[in-house]
């Protein structure tokens, strides 16, 4: 196993496995993302091409297993912007993590650690970003397709010393398992301050 960080060509490399990794494990709890190969590399294309961007992936052998994106805030959609900006926030201050995505059979070995530690290191380098942010989907407890054994990520987070932001929500849509159509998610922020 080895985590590290990629840029330039690398990511463009990766487009594939990357893209089919997001629908992978997306399609769980809480997400039920209806993706396709298409928007993803759509998606992920230009999110590459964002200035200062990083992609960090985790390799078992020469398969990519997991990956979590970051960028500066003003790079990001206005979706993703707006809740700062309504607040007062200076988002060129910002630096944004997109996606964190692992196969469910390399969780619970530090991979999710160093996906946050790899990001934080690679927004410091910068020496203008002064917090680190990201959301995550906001669902019914009482879903018919929660597991009853899931177990919310806050603690994971709240650990690595981030805290939710109770005024920062937006909101994405997308087509859930099932639907026909795309609706509106609620998506909560979380943020940090780099020191």
């Amino acid at each position: 196993m080895c985590v590290i960080p990629l840029t330039g060509a690398a990511m463009i490399d990766a487009l594939p496995a990357l893209a089919a990794l997001r629908i992978e494990v997306f399609r769980a709890w809480p997400y039920l993302y209806d993706g396709t190969l298409e928007y993803e590399q759509t998606y992920l294309k230009k999110f590459m091409a964002s200035e200062g961007a990083v992609i960090v992936a985790a390799y078992d052998a020469a398969d990519i297993v997991g990956v979590a994106t970051a960028a500066p805030m003003t790079q990001h959609s206005a979706e993703a912007a707006r809740p700062f900006v309504d607040a007062g926030y200076d988002i060129s201050k910002l630096f944004y993590f997109g996606e964190s995505v692992l196969k469910a059979s390399y969780r619970g070995r530090g991979i999710g650690v160093r996906f946050f530690d790899e990001r934080e290191r690679h927004a410091r380098s910068f020496g203008t970003f002064t917090h680190t942010a990201f959301c995550g989907v906001v669902r019914d407890s009482a879903h018919a397709m929660r597991p009853a054994d899931y177990v919310p990520l806050d603690g994971f987070w709240g650990k690595r010393g981030y805290h939710k932001m109770d005024d920062l929500v937006t909101s994405f849509d997308w087509t859930d398992i099932g639907d026909t159509a795309k609706t509106q998610k609620p998506m909560q922020f979380w943020m940090k301050a780099l020191r």
